[in-house]
């Protein structure tokens, strides 16, 4: 080898990180609810043109960003969408509160998937959005290929409904992004140990700035969504078995081993009813897995990209 080569091989830049193909996209689609029209907005990763199509439904207070880390990884497979739920994120809050509601969510998820112009999606949802996964993938016809239910089942514990209602919707207002950062840790603690980075990445899309004189930011969902659940309170467990047994696509079924919102009973009841799911369970996490560690990341990977 000569001289020139060795020189030029020394000076070549390092390879960079593997980055999906195409850049993250931030897209709205127009929806109708009972009282009028409402835009739901979503993110958008991978090839536009991919008929692969996975759908990322996030928690009650929570928004599509939550699904960055795991986009991200399955990009150049999928092309991969997450909405924030009405009321929630960057999509329109509802003028008649009393809206929110599966039956509102389910429509809205149909609609996006026909803007998607797929036949087709698998699905991921954590907690809530598991309940609309399940709701959507029992229906007759339903486009569900795949379905990942990330810490939630057909029985809902009312101990979990009772602690996450009080602090639904009556967060403070923050005067810096550091106290919000610190109530975050504290009220999702059940999350599991994130690094600092991914705490800042959820706390950076979780709040936005309010103005006025008194500045400091404020939780990014409409706080009636609060009001609406607490509006009837949860005494008993909530019972979906027989929404859970009209599933029949592939199931796989994620538990954090602390969660107070599905139950071990539960999570093993799942692999012998309906669609028999697979089940993984996550140590040192409780409700829910924020499906942002790699090995979170992995196990979801390798069950939506197997025949």
């Amino acid at each position: 080898m000569s001289l020139f080569s060795e020189l030029s091989r020394a000076f070549e830049a390092p390879t960079p990180p593997r980055r999906p193909k195409h850049g993250v996209r931030e897209r709205r689609v127009q929806c109708i609810g009972p009282h009028g029209l409402h835009r739901m907005a979503y993110t958008e990763w991978g090839d536009v043109d991919n008929p692969r199509v996975l759908v990322c439904v996030h928690g009650l207070t929570r928004n599509g960003r939550d699904f960055d880390d795991l986009a991200q990884a399955l990009a150049d497979d999928f092309r991969v969408v997450c909405p924030d739920v009405v009321g929630r994120g960057r999509s329109d809050w509802l003028g008649v509160k009393e809206d929110y509601g599966f039956p509102l969510y389910v429509s809205d998820m149909i609609a996006l998937i026909a803007r998607l112009n797929v036949e087709q999606v698998d699905w991921v949802g954590t907690s809530m959005g598991g309940i609309i996964g399940m709701l959507v993938a029992s229906l007759p016809h339903s486009p569900i290929r795949r379905l990942v239910l990330n810490d939630v089942g057909p029985l809902i514990t009312a101990v979990s409904l009772q602690r996450i209602g009080p602090y639904v919707g009556t967060a403070p207002r923050f005067a810096t992004m550091e106290e919000a950062e610190a109530w975050i840790r504290e009220v999702s603690t059940p999350f599991g140990p994130l690094t600092d980075e991914q705490w800042r990445h959820l706390t950076n899309y979780s709040v936005r700035p309010v103005g006025g004189p008194d500045g400091g930011f404020v939780m990014i969902y409409d706080p009636a969504i609060g009001e609406v659940f607490r509006a009837t309170p949860a005494t008993e467990d909530i019972d979906m078995w027989p929404v859970y047994e009209r599933i029949g696509c592939p199931t796989l079924a994620l538990r954090g081993a602390e969660s107070d919102l599905l139950e071990r009973s539960t999570l093993e009841a799942m692999a012998q009813r309906g669609p028999c799911a697979k089940i993984v369970e996550f140590e040192g996490v409780g409700h829910a897995p924020m499906l942002m560690d790699p090995e979170q990341i992995r196990v979801v990977g390798d069950f939506l990209k197997s025949s």
